[in-house]
């Protein structure tokens, strides 16, 4: 992350990269990924969207998936 995404009081962060999807919009896909995350990663601290994208009908112009990549931040335990 190029800008800290929170204060911490750590001074340092593992920070992990995941890619979430949704047929309803890029929020629910940014919030599929974090829901996902805190089922194995504890004290996360923040978030960053890195990128969204989407996948279009050709035949239609619709998007019919939207796509989130977040990075996301936590603390390291000692």
């Amino acid at each position: 992350l190029q800008k800290p995404i929170t204060t911490m009081s750590e001074s340092i962060a593992t920070v992990v990269e995941l890619v979430g999807s949704s047929d309803k919009g890029w929020q629910e896909a940014v919030e599929v990924a974090l829901q996902e995350a805190t089922k194995t990663i504890r004290g996360i601290t923040g978030l960053e969207v890195v990128s969204k994208t989407a996948v279009v009908d050709p035949n239609t112009g619709s998007i019919t998936k939207y796509h989130a990549t977040i990075k996301l931040a936590f603390g390291v335990e000692r």
